[in-house]
């Protein structure tokens, strides 16, 4: 028992206090993302983003292994951005660079390689490897080289998007390899590759707190706020306000909730105030209690 109890303690240490969901997501991640890589771009000749762009740039020059030469390229870059992007995520990131590396090279040439027609094949490529890496960036991890510095702007400048920071990153990788290869067809794929992982990636990551904003103007804010409180649970905030008209006195309901708690508040309100005027908002992303966290680039010290 002692021996079970010193390696989770190291595990959590190392990885994290959740790195059985970590390692649940990370692998998952990795394999889409081995899969956009090598089932459906590799054959398609994409000018990639990043070190995997590189990394295909040799592969197609000199035929080096795609997975082994991102994990040599990484080298350099992961002792340099250390200290800056924090231990654990450090780990988590050279964990998922060489799995998603070996998956690359010794998993995904045993599934089917499409054949099909470039176009199909880019919009395959940026849909399934845009899921994964956004798995992956959602456990706070990477897949290592280009993402560690990716992630380590982020870290220093919260406020950005991380899809704006990757296409920005990548975008010179993909001309490089259109202009070496003559084939400038791609580097538009390329571009429309590297825009939907970006868009994908924001996508999942912050479509998961994404949610509805409710501002309710009624007569009878406490029975209101009651009623809501009562059918889903949701915390409410009352604003006194005033009528522009009559300037009579008016409650405004602030309600932030899932989409689909949205038809249930509307009943509520309906149910207390049919009069009430209800103004329903989109919420891109929504924090706090009651509401899921997708810490991304965040040091140990912010978590």
């Amino acid at each position: 028992m002692g021996k079970k109890f010193s390696a989770n303690k190291l595990l959590k240490r190392v990885f994290g206090k959740h790195w059985a969901m970590d390692l649940l997501y990370e692998v998952a991640g990795s394999f889409l993302a081995a899969i956009a890589v090598y089932n459906f771009a590799v054959n398609a000749k994409f000018p990639m983003t990043g070190f995997t762009g590189l990394s295909m740039i040799l592969y197609r020059l000199f035929g080096f292994q795609i997975g082994i030469t991102q994990i040599l390229l990484n080298i350099p870059v992961a002792v340099l951005c250390y200290k800056l992007i924090g231990r654990q995520f450090f780990a988590r990131s050279i964990f998922c660079m060489v799995l998603s590396s070996l998956f690359i090279d010794y998993l995904a040439p045993l599934l089917p390689v499409y054949e099909g027609e470039r176009f199909l094949s880019a919009l395959c490529t940026g849909v399934v490897g845009g899921i994964g890496y956004a798995l992956i960036y959602a456990r706070n991890s990477s897949t290592g080289g280009s993402d560690f510095i990716v992630m380590a702007i982020k870290a220093k400048n919260q406020h950005l998007k991380l899809g704006t920071i990757l296409f920005a990153c990548d975008f010179i990788v993909v001309a490089i390899g259109g202009i070496l290869f003559k084939d400038f067809d791609g580097v538009i794929y390329g571009l429309l590759i590297n825009y939907m992982f970006a868009m994908i990636a924001d996508r999942v990551l912050y479509g998961m707190n994404a949610g509805k904003l409710a501002l309710i103007i009624t007569d009878f804010g406490d029975l209101v706020s009651k009623k809501i409180d009562e059918t889903c649970a949701r915390g409410t905030t009352l604003i006194s306000a005033e009528g522009g008209y009559k300037r009579d006195h008016r409650d405004i309901v602030l309600c932030a909730c899932a989409t689909k708690e949205m038809v249930i508040i509307e009943e509520a309100v309906k149910e207390v105030d049919p009069k009430a005027f209800t103004v329903i908002l989109e919420s891109n992303e929504v924090l706090g209690e009651g509401f899921n966290v997708v810490n991304v680039a965040k040091s140990e010290k912010e978590e």
